[in-house]
């Protein structure tokens, strides 16, 4: 979500079993907490590798008094970016979320899961789910809401919008967003990249890239979709019908190093929120300077002198 970050974020405090078979407590509630290095965070990153996690303390917010939920159909992924900062700029810290959906992205999720509608017609090139979190009222909610995407219809950003106008509605418009990788698992999967790159790029990296992709490969059919407002995508690649998706599969390694390296050419991250694990342990070595790799595998051996934690992943 836009407005409360990732999972690390909402983490104050962590209880972890390390290698050696003792406990650290480090479950203090505190916002700030200054006093040397940041194990919390170490931990957090190490998924599982440099210890155990056992128990957080996590940051809460109070319920919002109203929610609004919106989709919007938008012509361009530049239009997204400027719906985005116009929608930031109304509403701050009560837009809670901005995803972003191409419309082969959604074809195929409403193909694949019956229950799924959508309120607008599959016409537009990309698709923005927005989300407001109003400390006031409904009313108050309502009326950002509309000034926001009345404002985006006036200048071309948008070319049509559906606001939910019950709970019922919202979560239909949510289950579209959610329903996306059951779909295309139930389509055979694609080649899956989850990437995080400065919103400014997004939309030159998305058009040079899949460019560069079919270029290279005739049969690729790039499924996009992803939290636009914090810049992470899932670029997934799948294959166009009639192409079986284990040709795509053939040529994973192709595939990977041609989106990781767009991705760290334009300063992005070729994992941003999934973690490294085994399938990006070897690629982050194409990226990461010899020394930050370096000062992780000293403190692997440090707190993990024996291999026990995790073994095989990250490094």
């Amino acid at each position: 979500m836009l407005r409360y970050g990732n999972a690390r974020d909402l983490a104050l405090g962590l209880e972890v079993v390390l290698a050696s078979g003792e406990t650290w407590d480090g479950l203090r509630g505190l916002r700030k907490d200054n006093t040397g290095y940041d194990l919390k965070h170490l931990f957090i990153g190490g998924e599982g590798t440099l210890g155990i996690i056992t128990a957080a303390t996590l940051k809460l917010y109070p319920l919002p008094a109203a929610q609004m939920t919106a989709l919007a159909a938008v012509p361009s992924l530049t239009a997204a970016a400027r719906l985005l900062e116009r929608a930031r700029a109304a509403a701050g810290a009560a837009l809670t979320a901005f995803e972003l959906m191409g419309r082969i992205t959604l074809q195929h999720a409403v193909e694949m899961l019956p229950t799924l509608r959508t309120p607008l017609p599959l016409v537009q090139p990309w698709y923005a789910l927005l989300e407001l979190s109003d400390a006031e009222n409904e009313a108050h909610a309502t009326a950002m809401f509309e000034r926001i995407l009345a404002a985006a219809l006036e200048d071309g950003d948008i070319v049509d919008a559906a606001v939910a106008r019950s709970l019922a509605e919202a979560q239909a418009l949510w289950a579209l967003r959610e329903g996306i990788p059951e779909a295309h698992a139930k389509r055979g999967g694609n080649v899956k990249h989850d990437i995080a790159l400065p919103v400014s790029c997004i939309a030159e990296f998305v058009e040079t890239t899949n460019a560069a992709l079919r270029s290279r490969f005739e049969w690729i059919e790039p499924i996009v979709f992803g939290h636009l407002g914090d810049g992470n995508l899932h670029y997934n690649m799948g294959t166009v019908p009639g192409t079986p998706i284990e040709v795509a599969f053939a040529h994973e390694r192709e595939i990977n190093d041609l989106v990781n390296d767009a991705v760290h050419a334009r300063g992005g991250s070729i994992s941003a929120e999934h973690g490294l694990g085994q399938l990006k342990r070897e690629a982050i070595r194409r990226y990461k300077p010899a020394i930050e790799l370096e000062l992780m595998r000293s403190i692997k051996r440090a707190l993990d002198p024996l291999g026990l934690m995790n073994p095989g992943k990250v490094l």
